[in-house]
């Protein structure tokens, strides 16, 4: 049982979430990983970001928050998300969950919600009337991207499998392309932003399908998206961003994401549900490539 220290919290956790990162974490791909999170092992043991839960413990100095509290939040620096206890900074990213959410609901919005936050409202500086396409608009970061982005005021297209059309539609997506069926890149159509929201596409198949203001993004660090970042910061043009939105989240975004939740304009997407014990399933279920929205880990408590 961790203790928490004099400015710290202890949040029973009650639900978390395995995301991609959470693999490329395990896996230390791509290999730069390492780099940061440890050479020939993880440095932190216990995985995992994203958390909802209850506060059962307060630090002598903690003013923020008290016992009792129902907070959601993200670990992204020491992780520990995956267990039954985790004791944070009361400074750190975290805040009240939203009143009608459960701790599930709570989690799965603080994954794909805070990534397309980002993104969208402060790198692409999202605007009413833009087009914008999101490409994986099923997945964890796009359907949260779809949502956001009809509440900026956007004409958003969504971009999918057969299967899932109809959950985008349910998004808000005001178009549908069926990758199965169609390949974006090839239409003489073009948008402002372009989200890549599962990294499986790049800038140089895009670039025809951009506006010649436009934005790509892409939540995957491919060196060709940084090359042009590089370029474009000095010659203009089409844009390609890339940023780490784990690490540039802020109480103020979990603020507005409840605000957002509690006037019924986000909804949480859960695919699947694994009990702590089976996190390794839930991994193994998010490596197929195939899940839509989140995948919730519950944590149960002895009494």
């Amino acid at each position: 049982m961790p203790a928490p220290k004099d400015n710290e919290v202890r949040i029973k956790i009650y639900a978390g979430v395995v995301t991609p990162s959470d693999c490329a974490f395990r896996k230390a791909d791509p290999f730069m990983i390492r780099l940061i999170y440890g050479l020939t092992k993880p440095k932190n043991v216990k995985q995992g970001v994203e958390f909802a839960g209850e506060i059962d413990e307060i630090g002598h100095d903690v003013t923020l928050f008290k016992k009792g509290d129902q907070v959601y939040g993200m670990s992204p620096n020491s992780f520990g998300a995956h267990a039954e206890y985790l004791c944070l900074p009361e400074h750190k990213v975290l805040f009240l969950k939203p009143t009608n959410a459960s701790y599930e609901e709570a989690a799965a919005v603080c994954d794909g919600a805070t990534t397309a936050l980002t993104f969208l409202r402060d790198k692409a500086n999202i605007r009413s009337g833009q087009k914008v396409l999101i490409n994986g608009a099923s997945g964890s970061v796009g359907a949260y991207a779809v949502q956001l982005a009809k509440y900026y005021g956007a004409e958003v297209t969504g971009v999918c499998s057969s299967v899932n059309v109809e959950l985008v539609k349910s998004l808000g997506a005001d178009h549908i392309i069926d990758y199965t069926h169609q390949d974006f890149t090839k239409s003489d159509l073009t948008y402002d932003v372009i989200f890549d929201a599962i990294g499986k596409s790049s800038f140089s198949r895009c670039k025809s399908s951009l506006k010649q203001t436009g934005i790509y993004l892409s939540t995957v660090p491919k060196l060709g998206t940084l090359l042009r970042m590089a370029w474009s910061s000095k010659f203009g043009g089409r844009k390609a961003i890339f940023t780490a939105a784990g690490l540039q989240q802020s109480k103020e975004n979990l603020a507005f994401l409840k605000e957002l939740f509690e006037a019924g304009k986000l909804k949480a997407i859960i695919d699947r549900r694994y009990p702590l014990e089976q996190t390794a399933e839930a991994h193994r279920y998010v490596e197929t490539g195939r899940k839509k929205g989140n995948v919730v880990i519950t944590v149960g408590h002895r009494s």
